[in-house]
């Protein structure tokens, strides 16, 4: 049955699988990233898994193909992918959130997606503002389980995820947080869920989302808010994940634990939002 379903994840993927860019679909080491929150994704595509002892929660599921790899990093970390209860993702993009419907055929977990993102995952992709014309775009729907609300919280065992709205990116991007202990410290954690105007993205007369500028702006208010001592997100390059692993168990603390480079990478990501905003309402004036 397995081995059947794992086959009808690859033939989904069709022609996307050819085009997805080398790291999103390069396996990567997993690994602990500070307490019970452990990185199970690819090169570039995040997925992580907060573990309890009455099981476990998966932040995204990247791609169709992806299932198969994100399963060995759990099991290779020594969990039980069937022990997962809860799926959760950054947003509604097919390199997110195109693997939950099998994710949840496995495993059972529930489904748990913020309000604005819901339509565009039970319809497979296919009411995005951006990309609902895009057959390359659309992946299996899923049935929500349970839709969020800004300020929710998810919680499993002694875990508690805050599900913070900071749209734009998608109408329902989230951004989650978490506090963890670990070596008898508790630390803030941030998951961005993605602050980047992609391109073909209208910030200006979007007739498809007419809020989006003024979306983008509640993120980063948001984002600047959030007390963050170790900083991950939807990609791994939004924080330089690579080069921190590489750290790991070296002299000095945990490379993950890094409040500066938070406030650096919002700071750069609101920068560049506005230079685009301010590059279209220039050429829309003209």
């Amino acid at each position: 049955m397995l081995i059947r379903l794992f086959a009808l994840a690859f033939f989904l993927a069709g022609n996307l699988f050819a085009q997805t860019k080398p790291d999103w679909t390069d396996s990567f080491p997993p690994h602990r990233v500070i307490g019970n929150v452990y990185y199970v994704g690819s090169k570039d595509l995040a997925v992580f898994l907060i573990t309890t002892p009455q099981g476990h929660i998966l932040i995204n599921s990247n791609l169709t193909t992806s299932v198969p790899q994100i399963k060995k990093s759990v099991e290779d970390l020594g969990f039980r992918f069937s022990d997962i209860k809860i799926l959760l993702i950054s947003h509604a993009h097919i390199d997110h959130c195109a693997g939950s419907a099998l994710i949840k055929q496995l495993t059972g977990a529930k489904y748990m997606v913020m309000d604005a993102d819901v339509p565009e995952i039970e319809d497979g992709g296919r009411s995005d503002f951006q990309y609902g014309k895009s057959r390359d775009m659309f992946y299996p729907p899923a049935k929500v389980d349970r839709t969020l609300h800004d300020g929710d919280e998810v919680r499993l065992g002694d875990v508690a995820l805050v599900a913070h709205l900071t749209p734009g990116h998608t109408k329902g991007c989230t951004t989650w947080t978490l506090k963890v202990a670990d070596g008898g410290k508790t630390y803030n954690v941030v998951i961005v869920g993605s602050p980047n105007v992609n391109p073909g993205y209208k910030l200006v007369n979007n007739a498809a989302y007419p809020q989006i500028a003024q979306d983008y702006e509640r993120t980063f208010r948001v984002l600047n808010s959030l007390p963050c001592d170790v900083f991950l997100g939807a990609h791994g390059g939004y924080y330089g994940m690579t080069g921190k692993f590489a750290r790991i168990g070296k002299a000095g603390a945990n490379p993950f634990i890094d409040p500066q480079g938070y406030k650096s990478y919002v700071v750069d990501r609101e920068q560049a939002f506005y230079m685009e905003l301010k590059k279209q309402q220039t050429k829309g004036a003209m």
